[in-house]
C-alpha cells in the first residue's frame, strides 16, 4: 500500500511540474510498475526521453495517462479485495457456504430415512413381545443399582447418562460398565449423555475424561469459527465412543435474541440462517464420525424460561417460527440427522392447550410440514414444564399417543408399565407401537 501511495504522489508532482524532468520521471515510473508499455508514441531509452510527436501533444497527453492510472489502480484493488478476503465477514461467508434453508412446505416429501433397514427391524420386531417392544421405546435415565437386572427384566432401549454416572468413575471403570450392559440386552443399547459443551458437559466436566471441560459452539466459534467447532465434534465423539457411548443429544438448533436467556449460552448465538448451517454441518460430522445425534428443541426454544423449573408459554406467532426457529431443524433434517428432541414449552399458536413434546399437532408440524422421518424424542417427562398439564400415571402414555418414538425418562419400570396397560386397555394401539419401534430398531 506503501509503494502504491508513494507512486501516486510522485505521478502528480510530476503532472504538475510539467517540464522534461517530471514528464521523463513519470514515465519511467509508469514503466516500473508496468502501467506504460511501449507501444505508445513516446519511449523509454537510457537516460533520455524520445518523443515522436510534438512536445505539446504530449504535455495535453498526460491527464488522460494520469486518469488511466488511477482508474487502473481502482481496479486492481477492487480485484484484490474482491480475490483476498480481509474482513471477518467475508472470512465467514467462504467458511459457512451451504445452500440457503429451504422453505417450510416443501414440495417434494424427502426419502424415508431408514428405509433401507426397516425389512431387518420387521424380521426382529417378529421375534418380540408386546413388553419387549414398549421398552425399546424408552431412553431411561441410568439407574444407581441393578442396572443389569433392569436391562434383562425390563428390555430398555438405551440409557441417557448424566453427571453423577461419570463422578466416581474413570475411562476404564464406565467402559466396562457400559459393555456389561451391551451383553445383557437382547438388542444393542442406545446409551447417549448430553455433551453439548460449555454449561452442559455431563462427562469432560471431570479430570479423569478430560484435562479440561469441552467450551461451548461460541466460544468455538471466536477461536476458529466453524472447522474449529467440527474439530471439536470429532474429538467428542472420539472421547465418547471410547467409553461406549453411541449418541450424543445435540446440537442445540434452538434460535434465542437475548444474551440473558436461558438457552443463549448454549445456542450457535448468531442468528437463524448461520445456525441452519451450523446444525447441517455437525450433523453431516456427527454422521460421517458414527455418532447419533439428536436436534433440540423443537419447534425452537426462544427466550423462554428453564422448563425443568417451572412452564414455559411462548405466544410467538406461527410465522416467526416458519421464518427463524424452523430454518435450523429444516436444514439438519436434510442433513439427515436421525432424532429430533421435543422441547416442553407451550406454543399457543400450534397449540394453546399441551406443551410441544405432549402435542399432536405440532408433532404434525414436524412428520408433515417439515417432512421428518426419524425418532422423535420427548425431554425428559419429569420435568416441572409438564406436571400441570398430566394426570398421575398419564405422562408416558400420553407421549406416545401424540406421535413420540422414544421417551426419556426417570421413572422407567414405573411409565413402561403404564403404556404396557394402555396397549392391553385398546387405548393406544400395537401398530403405532410397531410403528416407532421400527424406527428405533432401524
Amino acid at each position: 500500500m506503501k509503494d502504491t501511495t508513494h507512486f501516486m504522489v510522485e505521478l502528480y508532482l510530476s503532472f504538475m511540474g510539467t517540464t522534461y524532468n517530471s514528464i521523463f520521471a513519470t514515465l519511467r515510473y509508469l514503466k516500473k510498475y508496468g502501467i506504460l508499455v511501449e507501444k505508445g508514441k513516446y519511449f523509454l531509452e537510457g537516460e533520455e526521453l524520445m518523443v515522436k510527436r510534438k512536445k505539446g501533444i504530449l504535455i495535453l497527453m498526460l491527464p488522460a495517462v494520469f486518469l488511466g492510472v488511477i482508474a487502473v489502480l481502482l481496479v486492481s484493488q477492487a480485484k484484490a479485495k474482491k480475490e483476498t478476503p480481509n474482513t471477518l465477514l467475508e472470512q465467514e461467508k467462504i467458511e459457512e457456504v451451504l445452500e440457503e434453508p429451504k422453505s417450510v412446505k416443501q414440495e417434494e416429501q424427502s426419502e424415508d430415512l431408514f428405509e433401507a433397514y426397516y425389512e431387518q427391524a420387521e424380521e426382529l420386531l417378529q421375534t418380540m413381545t408386546l413388553e419387549e417392544k414398549i421398552g425399546q421405546m424408552f431412553l431411561a435415565r441410568f439407574p444407581e443399582n441393578e442396572v443389569i437386572e433392569e436391562i434383562q427384566n425390563h428390555h430398555p432401549g438405551g440409557y441417557l447418562l448424566f453427571g453423577r454416572d461419570f463422578k466416581e468413575e474413570t475411562k476404564e471403570s464406565i467402559k466396562q460398565k457400559l459393555e456389561q450392559c451391551q451383553q445383557a440386552s437382547k438388542i444393542k443399547l442406545i446409551l447417549g449423555v448430553d455433551e453439548e459443551g460449555g454449561t452442559v458437559t455431563r462427562v469432560s466436566t471431570y479430570p479423569a475424561f478430560r484435562s479440561s471441560a469441552f467450551l461451548s459452539p461460541q466460544e468455538l466459534w471466536q477461536k476458529g469459527k466453524l472447522p474449529a467447532i467440527l474439530q471439536d465434534s470429532t474429538e467428542k465423539t472420539k472421547l465418547l465412543k471410547s467409553l461406549g457411548l453411541n449418541m450424543n443429544l445435540t446440537p442445540v438448533a434452538d434460535v434465542p435474541t437475548q444474551e440473558d436467556s436461558f438457552m443463549y449460552a448454549r445456542s450457535y448465538g448468531r442468528g437463524a440462517e448461520k445456525t441452519a448451517i451450523y446444525v447441517a454441518k455437525l450433523t453431516q460430522r456427527m454422521n460421517q464420525d458414527g455418532m447419533i445425534s439428536a436436534m433440540k428443541h423443537f419447534p425452537g426454544y426462544g427466550d423462554n424460561v428453564d422448563t425443568h423449573k417451572e412452564m414455559a408459554i411462548d405466544t410467538r406467532p406461527y410465522e416467526t417460527f416458519e421464518k427463524t426457529d424452523f430454518l435450523p431443524f429444516m436444514s439438519g433434517i436434510e442433513a439427515k440427522g436421525p432424532c429430533v428432541l421435543m422441547s416442553h414449552n407451550v406454543v399457543t399458536s400450534m397449540d394453546a392447550e399441551k406443551p410441544a413434546s405432549l402435542s399432536a399437532k405440532v408433532h404434525h408440524i414436524l412428520r408433515e410440514e417439515l417432512n421428518f422421518s426419524g425418532i422423535i424424542l420427548t425431554d425428559d417427562l419429569a420435568m416441572e414444564a409438564v406436571s400441570g398439564y398430566v394426570q398421575s400415571g398419564d405422562a408416558a402414555v400420553q407421549a406416545v399417543l401424540v406421535g413420540n418414538d422414544m421417551i426419556i425418562s426417570s421413572d422407567f419400570v414405573g411409565q413402561k408399565q403404564e403404556v404396557l396397560d394402555a396397549v392391553k386397555q385398546g387405548k393406544i394401539k400395537e401398530e403405532q407401537i410397531i410403528q416407532a419401534v421400527k424406527r428405533i430398531l432401524a
